[in-house]
């Protein structure tokens, strides 16, 4: 892996976030890769730091380099956290680059959204599962125009036609007498060419890379211990911090007795912060000891009196209104007062934290000339402005070296731990590296919204689905996060993703958004995001329909999905491998749900057994899958495993709950996770497909939730409509 001490600055930045367009899904702007800016990437590279000269490089594009000695060093969008998009898109490059793995080199994107946009979220993000489908075209793009451009040269050199010639391993082949050129020999006179207007990129057969078994390329450093993460970093002069902000979301400090904090050796001074105090020591453990011994007196403010109950009468009384129409299709009130039959249910998701293996964490130094940061970010360009921000310095001096990150799930695309870093740092003169506790972590995350959906359905003499009324209340992520994107009637298209545009055929639709202003806690994006979300009540409420009409709940979707034959073919493959329809021992049951989620198509089917004191043995996870073109099929069933066990947590234990305006939750011992004695096998079967690829990362835990509690309802007869199936008494055994 590349050195990812060092962040290059580009000569113009955007400062503020600017949104011009919204996607269901996520926030969306337009990406082209930028061959236009040859020049552009010319001059990042020429105009380096002083300490790292890059007078050996000659760029090809903002994404590729390749030096005099053959070395390409490929300038990653996408930050690597776990997931393998990293390697994914080593190899869009590599393979039309006609390199291995192993001749490239990766770096961390600096903060550009003029160059280093995703075009599916809007702005410079890792997020949405969308690292691999917002690249796949533009980074096959620049290894091809990079390989036809040194072709180009070769010819020229040889005076022959390019068409004569062919890149292999780094190198052009095909000169007179056997004759060829590394790379690094011809970059000089590439770098001089016009790029190409036409890249014909390679055929599917023809792929050497895409689709087959490859290593990741941040393993090996990830099993023998030299990967570093944030919190692994030491930077020359660097102290240790620790804070403790206030217990209720806007309260401040009051007073602080520092007599005990100051005693606890190696602690070097404390920082009081308008909401926060942090001590700083000479090493970690004096850091968090020196905050456990603090004696904070805090003003509340205005939300110390809220409690969960409230909030939820606030969700549940939101239910009764219009709200936003999201979509609206035939009459459905009529078709409701006509219908043979009626069914309703509500359902409800809680609060959740992140709770990410690695806390929030960042290293940070104020200095006369500039800020720099060393953190693992999701968003590059956000952690620069809020570093600003909080120092008063314009965001080209600040430098943002961005690291591997210890799982995210969505939080780090907030930047709250960022902004305290650098306020810390800029009370002293050396770097710090601020460590929130556990207990921190837990107690002042970014949490997924409580939301409640309310569902009508109409089905004929026949128990055909006529059409349902299905109404979602709940915060809004964007509202906070990119209010600029939320149109003026309040409708939040990441709460309404799948919900709005339902796969099943039905003539009566509406879908209405009540956004419910939060209180007592900030709100954000959970992995899975609004898939996660409307999937659950989706297919959930499906699932008891078709059972109120008796009727297998493979076959009634099927009949119900006409008009999605990729959806279809994973529903049967899933149904297929699982054994569906097979008699199974009292107790025991199978669940199902499917959904097109990231632009993939996906089948779970969970198999359990329960036993009458509400124990539950998951006995398989069985998924189908269907995202398109693979990149790489060992890193997509890593990632449905690792999705669906994630999602699985979530749908089993996890909650989040709030008294006197203060999270009850404060470590994995009452936020408690799956354990491998837990977790059943996940079978995973792909589809082969030649369509464009579709995200996988958030895939797996989208569909996991219905699955499960279909199964149980199968198992016990009874039909649980609130997460977590521990509220409800059911444990894992």
């Amino acid at each position: 892996m590349a050195n990812r001490e060092t962040t290059l600055q580009s000569p113009s930045r955007r400062t503020l976030l600017k949104i011009s367009s919204l996607a269901l899904g996520g926030l969306v702007i337009g990406f082209s890769l930028p061959f236009a800016g040859r020049s552009f990437a010319e001059q990042i590279l020429n105009e380096g730091p002083e300490d790292q000269p890059m007078s050996n490089a000659t760029a090809l594009d903002a994404f590729i380099s390749i030096d005099r000695d053959g070395q390409v060093t490929f300038t990653v969008p996408k930050i690597e956290m776990g997931q393998g998009a990293q390697s994914g898109l080593a190899v869009m490059v590599a393979e039309e680059l006609e390199i291995e793995l192993d001749q490239i080199t990766l770096k961390e994107a600096p903060p550009n959204e003029q160059i280093y946009n995703d075009k599916l979220l809007n702005f410079q993000a890792t997020g949405g599962s969308t690292s691999i489908r917002s690249n796949w075209e533009p980074l096959r793009q620049a290894g091809a125009a990079a390989r036809l451009l040194l072709i180009q040269a070769a010819a020229q050199r040889w005076q022959v036609g390019a068409d004569t010639l062919r890149a292999e391993k780094g190198r052009v082949l095909g000169g007179t007498n056997g004759q060829s050129f590394g790379y690094g020999e011809l970059v000089e006179d590439a770098s001089k060419l016009p790029v190409p207007e036409d890249i014909p990129l390679k055929p599917a057969e023809q792929f050497r890379l895409i689709g087959k078994p490859t290593r990741r390329l941040d393993t090996p450093a990830k099993v023998n211990g030299t990967a570093r993460f944030t919190i692994d970093l030491v930077v020359p002069g660097m102290k240790y911090a620790s804070a403790r902000a206030c217990p209720v979301l806007g309260g401040t400090v009051r007073n602080v007795d520092e007599r005990a904090a100051r005693a606890v050796p190696g602690v070097i001074e404390i920082i009081r912060l308008e909401n926060a105090v942090a001590v700083i020591g000479e090493h970690t453990w004096a850091a968090f000891a020196g905050v456990r011994a603090l004696g904070i007196e805090w003003d509340l403010g205005d939300n110390a009196g809220i409690d969960s109950a409230q909030m939820e009468r606030d969700i549940k009384d939101a239910l009764d209104k219009t709200g936003a129409i999201a979509n609206e299709q035939g009459d459905i009130d009529k078709a409701l007062k006509d219908a043979a039959k009626t069914f309703e249910a509500e359902y409800q998701m809680p609060f959740l934290a992140h709770a990410a293996l690695e806390p929030m964490t960042c290293v940070a130094q104020v200095r006369s000339d500039a800020v720099e940061l060393w953190v693992g970010t999701q968003v590059p360009v956000r952690a620069q402005t809020a570093a600003a921000e909080a120092s008063g310095r314009p965001a080209e001096q600040v430098i943002v070296n961005n690291q591997l990150i210890g799982g995210a799930f969505g939080r780090r695309l907030e930047v709250d731990f960022i902004s305290q870093a650098v306020a810390i740092a800029a009370k002293v003169d050396y770097p710090i590296k601020l460590t929130w506790t556990r207990e921190e972590d837990t107690t002042h995350d970014m949490y997924r919204p409580h939301y409640i959906d309310r569902f009508s359905a109409a089905l004929d003499a026949e128990g055909r689905l006529q059409g349902w009324r299905h109404t979602i209340a709940g915060a809004s992520v964007l509202a906070r996060f990119a209010p600029a994107a939320v149109p003026e009637n309040g409708l939040d298209g990441d709460a309404v993703e799948v919900a709005m545009h339902p796969i099943y055929a039905m003539p009566n639709l509406r879908v209405n958004y009540v956004p419910v202003p939060p209180k007592a806690l900030h709100q954000s994006w959970w992995r899975g995001v609004g898939p996660l979300r409307s999937t659950y009540m989706l297919e959930s409420f499906i699932d008891e329909v078709a059972r109120s009409v008796e009727q297998d709940p493979v076959e009634y979707r099927m009949a119900l999905l006409g008009s999605h034959p990729r959806a279809q073919a994973v529903l049967r493959l899933a149904a297929e491998k699982s054994g569906w329809g097979e008699s199974l021992e009292a107790g025991h049951g199978r669940g199902v749900a499917v959904q097109e989620v990231f632009g993939s198509f996906l089948a779970t089917v969970v198999e359990l057994q329960v036993t009458e004191d509400k124990g539950i043995k998951l006995k398989r996870l069985v998924v189908a899958i269907d995202c398109g073109q693979v990149m790489n099929p060992v890193s997509v069933k890593s990632q449905i495993e690792g999705g669906t066990l994630f999602g699985l947590s979530a749908a089993l234990f996890n909650e989040i709950t709030v008294s006197q305006g203060r999270v009850e939750q404060t470590n994995f011992h009452d936020y408690r996770q799956l354990r491998i004695s837990d977790a059943p096998p996940v079978e995973t079967y792909i589809v082969e497909s030649r369509e464009a690829p579709g995200g996988v990362g958030e895939a797996g835990t989208a569909m996991i939730a219905p699955a499960l509690v279909n199964a149980l309802a199968t198992a016990s007869g009874t039909r649980i409509r609130r997460l977590p199936l521990a509220r409800a008494g059911y444990y894992v055994i």
